[in-house]
């Protein structure tokens, strides 16, 4: 494919340290790619759009498959067994950029949430982010433990999807804009700050979501607004 930064993409020795989750842990790397900025570049050349089939609060644009095949090298050499999984069946990437005015998100994006709730006990559903931007007051990604029973929360959610914004916040008492703290459904557990060039990968059934906790610095331009490349690995786990 033409027009993609010179190759090798990745560092070879990033920084890492790990952050500690309910139910698990969040790989954080530093230093990911060797020339950064040159993907900023790249991403502010194609055409964002809203993603079809997903409640994202914003536009996204699909990456090349060469960078996907070395996004899947450097999850398999540096992640994949802390997160206790053995082999990657499937890599979805896409660049994506969070821009949604507060006041025009769906309630179902009120709330955080997972990428994957429904997978066989043999699944790991991996998923990751990797900043793209300068400025911290973007957001983060803040992680989530459930206060209220499996049950309960998915009747949330399916309210969530069909109900108007007025009718569901008094319903359920969850206020509008993004969640960036504690409510009556979930408790705030921790944030792992946005930084440049930095990368997370957890496991995808952790509530978790971006922490925008500044709407008003949002911006569709890829070189001023947020701007991250999200990975999702689906893996068969390790044998205990």
């Amino acid at each position: 494919m033409t027009g993609l930064p010179a190759s090798p993409w990745f560092n070879p020795r990033p920084r890492v340290h790990e952050v500690a989750l309910p139910g698990g842990r969040c790989l954080v790397f530093d230093d990911v790619l060797l020339d950064p900025d040159a993907w900023v570049d790249w991403a502010a050349a194609q055409t964002f759009e809203p993603p079809q089939g997903v409640p994202y609060p914003g536009v996204a644009t699909g990456a090349p498959a060469p960078l996907a095949q070395r996004m899947e090298e450097f999850f398999a050499t540096h992640a994949r067994s802390k997160l206790g999984a053995r082999r990657t069946t499937e890599t979805t990437l896409r660049f994506s950029i969070v821009s949604t005015p507060p006041a025009e998100l769906h309630p179902v994006q009120w709330q955080c949430h997972t990428d994957m709730p429904m997978v066989p006990p043999d699944v790991l559903f991996a998923a990751s982010v990797l900043y793209l931007f300068h400025d911290p007051q973007l957001g983060g990604t803040g992680f989530y433990r459930p206060r209220r029973s499996d049950a309960e929360i998915s009747a949330m959610y399916v309210d969530a999807k069909r109900m108007d914004p007025a009718r569901f916040a008094e319903r359920h008492g969850v206020t509008p804009g993004y969640m960036t703290a504690s409510n009556d459904w979930f408790d705030h557990v921790e944030s792992v700050p946005a930084a440049w060039n930095r990368m997370i990968v957890y496991d995808g059934r952790i509530f978790h979501s971006g922490d925008i906790a500044a709407p008003e610095r949002l911006s569709t331009d890829p070189r001023r607004g947020r701007l991250t490349l999200n990975s999702f690995f689906n893996c068969r786990r390790a044998a205990r």
